[in-house]
């Protein structure tokens, strides 16, 4: 239970963090920020640089992991990234959420300058971090039964920190720019972001310190399979690994689609329903339904299996968009239309990570060596470029439809009120039915063949453990006895 905990508070700490960078940055520049017709041209410029860095930047995420793959240390290969990538993402977070001593209006292009480097420096280090903290998973355990328990303590943690920024977010910002700037309660300050800006930062780095104090990676005849990772055998881990590919598809377009409409969320109620105060209701709902839906992952695990899962979830968000249709400026039924889309999402990410973290000894049986950081930053690597694709879509989508600023719900245009609809609601439910369809039809790795994979693997690395002699295993025998292993997976394959 220790370490259950454990790993709950680093995985609480990393998803508030996440979600205030990828979510409420945005705001921050069009609400707080960048507020007159004027600044329109500093919020596009800005929304093109998060959008490079972070596509730019995904592309070496394989390569972090590879990283984390080759690291060896007294403390384990993920702890020391878990940690340092932490603290350095959350300096960053700090300073992001600034106008740089007032470079943002006395020298935009040096506030840009350093505001993309800001960007990147955080983006890296946080991919560390992220990479490090979720591959632990397959480390923990061989066991899919004991990932599944690891799984749901991590994606309860991340559901709450995810969550939890929602429920506090508005009321912080107004408690710090009164208590610091001095303006009536009710109000937005800079000071004030800054306030809730800092508490998100102390919950990563506190919450990773947590998890690298009680989790250690286990040892045993299965991970020892693993080699030093060169580029392209990082390449070739994911590759060679179909049911991965197909896994990343899917969950693209479901993780495109919640993130989109998640961002806008609060747009939503701003400038369509003109209260944004009732936004806390929506943190408030989705930790209680996060709580439970994470709760019963395990039951419906083994009574349905994951593929269900992900189907059915997918099936209930369709109808929580169908709500949002219908909903328009009913302050009731739009938290309805929340509790559908938002219940199964915890539950599809699980499906999700079970089956990536899974994966990781399919393509050892495949490539005959194992590669668990490389092809746990799949997952990772897929959230990261849909918030990069949301952060492009919701920063041109305010700035099309005039919700910025101080902006009222009767400023919007009935043409901008359907291109608004159009990217929160129509889009995410075409992409989401093709994210099914995919999962359905393309997903085979179920959790009976990864315990007959599992089986195979003990079986062939316990043969040739016995067979070879440890003490007079020489550089030349070692690439033979590995090459043997890749042999034997391919045929197998």
């Amino acid at each position: 239970m220790k370490q259950y905990l454990a790993y709950a508070f680093g995985t609480f700490g990393h998803d508030a963090f996440y979600n205030t960078l990828s979510i409420y940055f945005m705001m921050f520049l069009t609400s707080q920020l960048f507020t007159g017709g004027a600044d329109e041209k500093m919020v596009g410029l800005v929304t093109l640089i998060v959008v490079i860095i972070r596509i730019g930047e995904i592309m070496f995420d394989p390569m972090i992991g590879g990283v984390v793959d080759n690291t060896e240390t007294r403390w384990g290969k993920f702890r020391p990234w878990i940690m340092a990538g932490s603290i350095v993402a959350s300096i960053g977070l700090i300073v992001l959420f600034s106008d740089y001593g007032g470079l943002a209006f006395s020298n935009p292009t040096l506030y840009l300058i350093l505001l993309a480097v800001t960007f990147l420096v955080i983006d890296v280090f946080y991919s560390f971090s992220d990479i490090a903290l979720w591959s632990m998973l397959p480390a923990i355990s061989i066991d899919t039964k004991v990932r599944t328990r690891f799984g749901t303590a991590s994606r309860l943690g991340s559901t709450l920190g995810a969550q939890i920024v929602i429920v506090i977010i508005t009321p912080a910002i107004l408690l710090f720019s009164h208590v610091f700037s001095k303006v009536p309660y009710g109000q937005q300050t800079h000071a004030g972001w800054f306030g809730y800006v800092l508490i998100v930062a102390l919950l990563c780095s506190g919450g990773a310190l947590i998890t690298c104090l009680n989790i250690k990676e286990q040892d045993n005849l299965i991970r020892k399979n693993t080699q030093h990772t060169n580029l392209k055998a990082i390449f070739n881990a994911i590759k060679n690994n179909t049911q991965l590919l197909w896994i990343a598809a899917s969950y693209f377009l479901f993780a495109f689609s919640y993130v989109v409409t998640q961002s806008l969320l609060m747009y939503y109620f701003r400038y369509r329903l003109g209260n944004v105060a009732a936004y806390t209701w929506v943190g408030v709902i989705t930790c209680v339904l996060g709580v439970l839906s994470v709760s019963i992952y395990p039951l419906l695990e083994r009574l349905i299996h994951r593929k269900a899962i992900y189907i059915a979830g997918i099936a209930f968000m369709l109808i929580g968009y169908l709500i949002f249709l219908f909903a328009g400026q009913n302050l009731a039924m739009v938290l309805v239309a929340v509790s559908f889309y938002f219940f199964p999402y915890p539950l599809i990410f699980l499906a999700t990570l079970m089956t990536i973290t899974d994966s990781v000894e399919y393509v050892q049986l495949v490539n005959g060596t194992r590669n668990e950081s490389v092809t746990l930053s799949i997952r990772p690597l897929i959230d990261k470029l849909a918030g990069a694709a949301s952060n492009g879509v919701v920063g041109l989508v305010a700035v099309a439809v005039g919700m910025t600023g101080n902006a009222k719900p009767g400023d919007i245009s009935a043409a901008g009120v359907f291109k608004f609809n159009t990217f929160m609601f129509y889009i995410p439910i075409v992409l989401l039915i093709i994210a099914a369809v995919i999962f359905f039809f393309k997903v085979t790795l179920t959790e009976a063949k990864h315990a007959e994979i599992v089986k195979e693997l003990r079986k062939r690395l316990e043969k040739q453990d016995a067979a070879t002699p440890k003490a007079t295993l020489n550089d030349s025998q070692k690439a033979t006895h590995v090459a043997s292993s890749t042999q034997m997976a391919d045929s197998h394959n």
